[in-house]
């Protein structure tokens, strides 16, 4: 409850009105001594500006190999079975916490990473990683729901209309998020390790699901604009960059009045990292205060970098969209992730599982 009441005070204070003025800012500059080396980026689907990974190989004279996955628990058991060579992945909070108890991560050199003085101070610290030991902040956000805004003119503003739309319904395959919307409903910690109650949300979102199609690994977004279903689960960022490609009004991102989900994800570097000192360069390049503005006002997620809100560089069309940077209403009703123990999560996975069988998934 510290972790997301300290968040509900961050979001406010990064609320839409926030105030940017130009700032002199010099270019980021890459250490000497790593040219010809590699770097390997695990990462989220859509979560990188076209040029973010092309300036760093230019600024270091590196290169840089890219792989994505789709979800935590993807990502995870990628790193589980060994890792296969990546250098930097792009964890959320609990699956930070986990990763450091199964010392999965290595510690950082904050010395080798000054652009730590650009994130919002209240970030640093948090309750998954309090000496910020293993991660740094990358980009925040939420989940809701993506729609049509021809099939919904009015707009969504419940849950309720996503359960009993009759109509196709994307799911995301994100399995603490979906049920810890279902606890919202049956009133439970949506962090609960209780085995009744989370086999009670798996048969509240069964009940739920008869206009599921898919159970969607974070491209429900592709789905929606493809129009093979009128609303889609997702990651609110994934939602605003189709409606921005298409420089259209089809699209449309909300946030249910009932609550959501509240997600930090963070740079941190697996362990047997080929190459952590370059992985802890690019930490720094990422939390330089142009670069982490280019980021944003490319994935349109809500920065963590007070120097790139401060200098004027993040658009203030972005500063000033409450799908980014939600308004205190709703913050209130949002929730945070955090990592449940090996038992709780066996449970989660188990209820997960006869779900998508449920669904036909």
């Amino acid at each position: 409850m510290k972790k997301l009441m300290l968040l509900i005070t961050i979001l406010c204070l990064l609320a839409p009105g926030a105030i940017a003025q130009d700032m002199e800012h010099e270019p980021w500059t890459c250490p000497d001594g790593y040219e010809g080396q590699t770097l390997s980026i695990f990462n989220w689907s859509t979560y990188i500006a076209e040029d973010t990974v092309p300036n760093f190989e230019e600024a270091c004279g590196v290169t840089v190999n890219y792989d994505i996955y789709e979800s935590n628990e993807a990502m995870l058991a990628r790193i589980r079975q060994g890792n296969p060579g990546y250098d930097i992945i792009v964890p959320s909070g609990g699956a930070v916490q986990r990763m450091a108890e199964e010392m999965l991560l290595i510690p950082l050199d904050l010395e080798m990473i000054p652009n730590i003085a650009n994130v919002i101070p209240d970030l640093l610290g948090p309750a998954y990683d309090p000496e910020n030991k293993y991660s740094l902040p990358y980009q925040w956000g939420t989940v809701g729901v993506g729609y049509s805004t021809e099939v919904f003119p009015d707009g969504i503003h419940s849950w309720d209309q996503v359960w009993e739309h009759d109509g196709p319904v994307a799911w995301l395959d994100d399995r603490q998020t979906m049920l810890g919307i279902a606890h919202l409903f049956l009133g439970n910690d949506p962090n609960t390790t209780d085995p009744d109650e989370i086999n009670a949300a798996r048969d509240y979102l069964i009940e739920k699901g008869g206009n599921v199609v898919t159970v969607a690994a974070d491209d429900g977004q592709v789905l929606l604009e493809r129009g093979d279903v009128d609303i889609a689960v997702e990651y609110n960022g994934d939602i605003l960059q189709i409606s921005w490609d298409c420089e259209c009004d089809d699209y449309a991102y909300a946030i249910p009045e009932e609550g959501s989900n509240v997600w930090i994800d963070n740079l941190s570097i697996p362990v047997d990292a080929p190459n952590p000192e370059l992985a802890m360069v690019f930490i720094d390049y990422i939390l330089d205060a142009k670069v982490g503005a280019d980021l944003t006002n490319y994935i349109w997620y809500a920065s963590p970098n007070q120097a790139s809100i401060d200098s004027g560089y993040i658009d203030e069309e972005i500063l000033n969209d409450p799908a980014i940077f939600p308004p205190p209403e709703q913050v209130a009703n949002l929730f945070a992730i955090i990592d449940v123990g090996a038992e709780a999560e066996a449970l989660i996975n188990n209820a997960w599982d006869e779900l998508l069988i449920f669904l036909g998934q």
